[in-house]
């Protein structure tokens, strides 16, 4: 028997090479402070299943796992306030829009345990969708639940698919998640972005209006922040869709058709936060693969810093902070300090027994490069656009008060960058998104690949 005063001699003696940590029970904080401890020593450090994981069959005992990095963040989730969790779900008939994704599908699972009526699964991805659905199905009848699931294949881009939907299961609640994310990816292919996540969440928004949804919640982004890239822009214009939308009389059609309007039930919220952990994409599980192939890892800047939070935690919140909206809301959670990247590549690092190649240990396990800024990635990511942010009565929920365009405006907007969008006219995109998202900046070029083709052509 060891203290935890006597680990090197405890190394020394056995020639431990490995660790398991048995405190599924302990805060977060406090395997955090057990990590750092850890993590000067050459030990592969991994722990054993909470008896959580164990109850819900997602792991047997004899399973061990990687170290979660939510530890190495050490911040302890706030437990839901119960009246503002069930308030848009309980009893109701609720939508996701991305159902398959990672904030969709958490969100669907978080929805499933609140007693929902009925939960309908929309999204374009046949796979994403078999998975989520299966899943739940299977938790359904393992729990007995009384939720009916209907897993919906369509696209945010058919705005009659949507109003239909809505209309003929009488939705009471949106939770609007679909959207492209991946910087890079959506700095490559403008047209595509902008189509999905501005038009997207406008035919979303607005088939919500006409059947008279109560309560529409938009998942938004830390990068709608004074972006510097399209993703973050096209992120930044669905706020402010629903922004002017949030007005007593809003139109419900959008084109070429005469604008109807009528009278506006619907209450249009959106949550704005950072990068949550073990998203697709997420630089997570690429260190891990990295590491396990004895590097390098690569991190894009030796300075870069982002946000992160859990996704059980950022559905939590999503959910709390939707049931708060009054009408055209912005709320943006409390994602803590920001993590240096390099220095959660150096952790992970350690906490595998491996040692860190740099000039200082030129004979270290791993090393670590930096691969230069992609396209449209900023080095610090921010949540708010202005100063003019309010508490709510929820501490890890902040409601942000910014500007915004009426809706006649906007509409001029949104004509302009579909018709730029047709033409493949991305230089005037990129002015139309300066003129209107408020700190637009984007550096570099424009790296979309068909503006680049027939510029070399």
């Amino acid at each position: 028997m060891y203290s935890p005063g006597h680990i090197q001699q405890m190394i020394d003696e056995t020639g431990a090479v490995e660790i398991l940590l048995a405190v599924p029970s302990a805060s977060r904080t406090r395997r955090r402070q057990v990590l750092e401890t850890l993590e000067q020593y050459p030990l592969h450090v991994r722990t054993v299943p909470g008896f959580m994981d164990l109850a819900s069959g997602r792991v047997k005992v004899e399973d061990v796992q990687e170290v979660d990095i939510a530890d190495l963040l050490g911040r302890d989730a706030v437990p839901p306030q119960q009246e503002l969790f069930e308030r848009c779900i309980r009893g109701q008939v609720v939508m996701v829009t991305g159902a398959g994704g990672s904030i969709g599908s958490e969100l669907c699972r978080q929805i499933l345990s609140t007693d929902a009526k009925i939960l309908l699964l929309f999204e374009h991805s046949e796979f994403n969708l078999y998975s989520i659905h299966t899943e739940l199905e299977q938790r359904i009848r393992r729990e007995s639940l009384s939720v009916r699931l209907f897993p919906v294949l369509g696209s945010v881009r058919n705005q009659e698919r949507l109003y239909e939907l809505m209309r003929v299961w009488a939705v009471n609640t949106v939770y609007h998640a679909a959207a492209y994310k991946h910087v890079p990816m959506v700095e490559h292919n403008i047209a595509e972005g902008v189509m999905n996540n501005v038009l997207g969440s406008l035919y979303t928004a607005q088939a919500a209006l006409r059947a008279g949804v109560e309560h529409f919640v938009l998942i938004s982004t830390d990068k709608a922040v004074r972006p510097t890239n399209v993703m973050g822009s096209t992120k930044r214009l669905a706020e402010m869709v629903l922004q002017a939308l949030s007005q007593e009389v809003a139109p419900v059609l959008f084109g070429d058709e005469e604008q109807l309007h009528q009278e506006n039930k619907t209450r249009f919220t959106m949550v704005r936060f950072g990068n949550v952990l073990g998203s697709s994409g997420s630089v997570i599980p690429r260190f891990y693969d990295q590491i396990r192939k004895g590097g390098p890892v690569t991190v894009t800047h030796p300075n870069i810093t982002r946000y992160f939070m859990t996704i059980p935690e950022a559905a939590q919140l999503v959910i709390q902070a939707g049931s708060m909206g009054q009408g055209g809301d912005v709320f943006v959670l409390d994602m803590g300090q920001p993590v240096k990247i390099a220095e959660l590549a150096e952790k992970m690092i350690h906490l595998t027994g491996l040692s860190v190649c740099s000039e200082a240990n030129p004979h270290g396990d791993i090393s670590i490069e930096f691969t230069g800024l992609r396209p449209g990635e900023k080095l610090y990511e921010e949540l708010l656009i202005g100063d003019n942010v309010s508490p709510t009565d929820h501490p890890m929920i902040m409601r942000a008060n910014e500007e915004h365009l009426p809706w006649e405006a906007f509409k001029e907007v949104i004509v302009n960058l579909i018709e730029s969008v047709e033409q493949d006219d991305y230089d005037r995109v990129r002015q139309l998104l300066r003129e209107a998202v408020s700190g637009y900046a984007p550096e570099g070029e424009i790296v979309d690949w068909m503006h680049s083709k027939r510029t070399v052509s």
